[in-house]
């Protein structure tokens, strides 16, 4: 496996959004932990919500003391087909799961233990595809320290094949971190750690930017300023229903002609099935004007979905199934009047007809644009509600403290235990 570089960060530069208070805490908290070793495991450095979490959060816990690895498996791309097909069938996708995908996919897992050297206090293992490493240490020499799994999907309705064979893989696991606790099966026989993820306010992404650079980023694509603009950020996914948001866009264009649609979505190396819907994205709006879909494979960055998240009028994130929505905290936190699924871990966010609204149809989606659209005072108050939750609520400092408060439980046990 491979370990990730990350830069410096100090825990003090968002004290301007968290307040000196909540830093000292943590800190304090830190202080107990000093010198604590940290292993994250994950299926990619770059392209997906988690990738852009660890970036945050292992500096943060290097700053305050503890020694944090991140390393990243070996793959290819026969694994990725497979784990993005138990991807889907552990969020409730019909998807077939058969003993032939469980062996690749345990091959893959096989290998990659190998790389675990060293003795770690705390593992954190995200996410289906490196699953299978605690148990595979087990067999041999067995795992040493805590090991986590932190799941970053939603498991309330997983297909039972994929389950039982993800929940086989769980029993050598010390805990299990879930976004909320509707995620978590009944049937789990770990320990459950229950807090979600967060964004970065201090990233290129999430940083204020000049009136004069988001109108040259949006207009360098042939974006039209003087128009209004929805924006879609996500991979290009069946969960996340562009097809859906094409077809509220149709109906609000009715009403409103010079409105543009962008959706903007990160090709992910652990996401094969993004390049397919990408096309079948791009099938659908072929015949319909005022629709662009933008890609990191066309210079789409972080400063970009900044920008582009800044100009827009409404952003939609009409989800079906979601995990959490990190895209959605995002555009929340530069104020934007927000429409999105009611699904999953995006409630978790939106107070609904406070800081935005939650939808349930194509139909309702394109109601609730409209009226954005044409209540530029609702826009602004509900941005600030909006802005208001994600501080309190979803921020990086926050996603620290819970696992630090966690691993200190986990310390405090193993101390019992001894």
């Amino acid at each position: 496996m491979e370990c990730v570089p990350v830069p410096r960060a100090s825990l003090d530069d968002y004290a301007p959004f968290v307040g000196f208070d909540a830093i000292k805490r943590i800190r304090n908290i830190g202080r107990d932990l000093e010198g604590a070793r940290v292993l994250h495991i994950s299926s990619t450095p770059y392209g997906g919500g988690v990738a852009e979490l660890l970036q945050a959060l292992v500096p943060l816990m290097k700053d305050i003391g503890l020694d944090v690895t991140w390393q990243v498996m070996d793959k290819d791309t026969d694994f990725f087909t497979i784990t993005k097909i138990l991807h889907n069938a552990l969020q409730g996708m019909g998807a077939i799961w058969v003993p032939e995908m469980e062996t690749k996919y345990m091959e893959s897992n096989r290998l990659n233990a190998k790389d675990i050297t060293g003795d770690f206090d705390f593992v954190v293992v995200h996410d289906p595809q490196p699953a299978a490493i605690a148990s595979i240490l087990d067999e041999g020499s067995g795992r040493k320290g805590k090991w986590i799994w932190r799941c970053h999907l939603d498991l309330s309705n997983p297909m039972p094949e994929a389950w039982s064979f993800m929940k086989s893989l769980l029993d050598s696991y010390d805990a299990a971190i879930f976004t909320t606790s509707v995620y978590a099966p009944s049937d789990l026989d770990v320990h459950i750690e229950v807090f979600p993820p967060s964004i970065d306010p201090v990233s290129p992404k999430n940083l204020p930017l000049g009136k004069e650079v988001v109108n040259t980023v949006v207009s360098g694509y042939g974006i039209d300023l003087n128009r209004p603009l929805l924006v879609q950020v996500s991979r290009f996914d069946p969960w996340k229903d562009p097809l859906g948001v094409i077809g509220a866009f149709e109906i609000v264009k009715s009403e409103i002609p010079t409105l543009q649609l962008v959706f903007l979505g990160s090709m992910a190396i652990d996401d094969p099935e993004g390049f397919h819907y990408y096309r079948v994205t791009a099938e659908r709006a072929k015949d319909v004007p005022d629709v662009f879909l933008l890609t990191n494979t066309q210079g789409i960055g972080n400063i970009a979905v900044n920008a582009f998240q800044l100009a827009a009028d409404v952003v939609v994130q009409k989800s079906i199934r979601e995990g959490f929505g990190l895209v959605v905290s995002e555009a929340l936190w530069k104020r934007k009047a927000v429409v999105a699924g009611n699904v999953g871990g995006i409630p978790l966010q939106i107070e609904d007809g406070v800081s935005g609204f939650l939808v349930n149809s194509i139909e309702e989606c394109a109601e609730k644009v409209l009226f954005f659209l044409n209540n530029p005072e609702a826009r602004e108050s509900m941005g600030r509600a909006g802005r208001e939750r994600v501080r309190e609520r979803f921020l990086t400092p926050r996603n620290l403290e819970n696992y630090l408060e966690m691993f200190k439980r986990m310390s405090s046990e193993k101390s019992e235990d001894v």
